[in-house]
């Protein structure tokens, strides 16, 4: 894990500090910043493949930063937020973060996190980087829906449609099973190879993928919820 660099961006000093001297000692290299004007300035500069943003900062609090981020990157972003939050948590999770942890937390527990989301990134990465050795690939295509397994591309209706890695892994996982239904535990532990911890961030990436693949994502003509069961996408004639 030496080799990633993960910027801290918290406006608590205490806190900033003793994240950074953690995942320090644990090999990471650590980039900190006091607000999201800063960390978005360091992210130009800096090849950062971790964020870990705290919700609430003055000058630009961790939302607005998360959004002006997704805008050119895709590595995986970790929320800190306090228990009375909640709201924050859902909002950063639909604005493109990948996961979040409620203060306070345990050093053990935030160092899980940031370990199994580069593990997943990492795993993503790699298959972009296998991609560019082949060309014919696995289409699957649904409707006006055609998605690349190897060049990770999605298109809907003809027109390319950019997704995060994540989105990306669940909507192949049900596009290569249409009309099967997989519980949330089920596609969690299918995409990322280990137990469900955190099933609830499925519900918020399956909105966000609906935002992006249907026409009106309140009456869904491909991605279906089974109420009491799962997700599956519906085949179509």
């Amino acid at each position: 894990m030496g080799n990633y660099h993960v910027l801290v961006v918290e406006d608590d000093q205490e806190i900033r500090d003793g994240i950074g001297i953690y995942l320090a000692s644990q090999g990471y290299q650590v980039f900190k910043a006091a607000d999201g004007v800063e960390g978005l300035e360091i992210v130009e500069k800096e090849e950062i493949h971790l964020a870990i943003v705290d919700v609430m900062m003055p000058r630009m609090d961790g939302i607005t930063m998360v959004i002006k981020l997704r805008e050119k990157h895709d590595f995986p972003v970790i929320m800190l937020s306090a228990k009375s939050e909640e709201v924050d948590k859902i909002m950063g999770l639909n604005m493109g973060a990948d996961d979040y942890v409620t203060k306070p937390f345990t050093p053990l527990e935030l160092l899980a996190r940031v370990n199994s989301q580069l593990r997943r990134y990492s795993r993503f990465l790699e298959m972009c980087g296998n991609q560019k050795e082949k060309d014919d690939g696995h289409v699957y295509r649904i409707g006006g829906l055609e998605l690349n397994e190897e060049t990770v591309e999605l298109k809907v209706d003809g027109v390319p449609v950019k997704m995060t890695p994540m989105e990306f892994k669940i909507l192949l996982l049900l596009m290569k099973n249409p009309g099967r239904v997989f519980s949330a535990d089920e596609i969690y532990e299918r995409v990322w190879n280990e137990r469900a911890v955190n099933t609830d961030t499925i519900m918020v990436h399956v909105r966000n993928i609906r935002e992006k693949i249907e026409i009106n994502p309140r009456e869904p003509k491909y991605l279906k919820v089974v109420w009491g069961v799962g997700y599956k996408m519906e085949k179509q004639p």
